[in-house]
């Protein structure tokens, strides 16, 4: 009888014990982790992405190891983020050599590849997307090498034709086609109008 209520016992005490690393074990987990993979990218080719596949990009303006996207900037562009104490995880093709931090402005710290600080576009939607891609001429991806991807994407190259559309202006100058050069010079604006007045002392304005 003695006999059994201590093997009862024992049991109980290690239920207890094993329950007690269990809840330590719990108690240390909720450090997030910020994860940095390689993914191919349709248009980019191979190019760094977030633990969820988001596309990372870097602005050019900022060098080595320096922040210059802040405020408004900051949340069009969210830099990638490691939890104090942490540090970034290379994913699969990354070269952990290359990942590091940057203390931001306000004390965060910042995911680096090669140096350069690794942002999101508030514009992606998901995993995939790069409409980041060439934003101001200064926003690209980086290849797991840690180079910059300079490539246009098929968005980017859209919106270059848009401006393109600016040769309807150009249509314009069909009005002024007997005097090209004074058209563009008209467009410039109510300023401009010295010009006119000069190649014709005798037009609206200059008398």
């Amino acid at each position: 009888m003695g006999l059994r209520v201590l093997r009862v016992r024992l049991a109980a005490i290690a239920t207890v014990t094993a329950f007690g690393v269990a809840a330590a074990v719990a108690g240390a987990a909720p450090v997030s982790l910020t994860v940095v993979h390689s993914a191919q990218n349709s248009a980019l080719g191979k190019i760094l992405v977030s633990a969820s596949g988001r596309t990372l990009y870097h602005d050019a303006s900022e060098r080595k190891n320096v922040v210059k996207c802040l405020g408004s900037c900051a949340s069009q562009w969210p830099p990638l983020l490691v939890a104090a104490g942490a540090k970034p995880i290379p994913g699969p093709g990354v070269t952990a050599s290359l990942l590091g931090t940057v203390t931001r402005p306000d004390g965060k710290l910042q995911v680096t590849y090669a140096g350069l600080p690794l942002y999101l576009f508030a514009g992606d939607a998901k995993a995939g997307d790069a409409k980041g891609q060439g934003v101001g001429g200064i926003w690209h991806a980086l290849a797991p090498s840690g180079a910059i991807v300079t490539k246009a994407v098929k968005a980017s190259s859209g919106t270059t034709s848009g401006s393109g559309s600016t040769s309807g202006s150009g249509s314009s100058s069909g009005t002024g086609s007997t005097s090209g050069s004074s058209s563009s010079t008209g467009t410039g604006g109510g300023t401009g109008g010295g010009t006119d007045c000069a190649t014709n002392p005798g037009g609206y304005g200059c008398m």
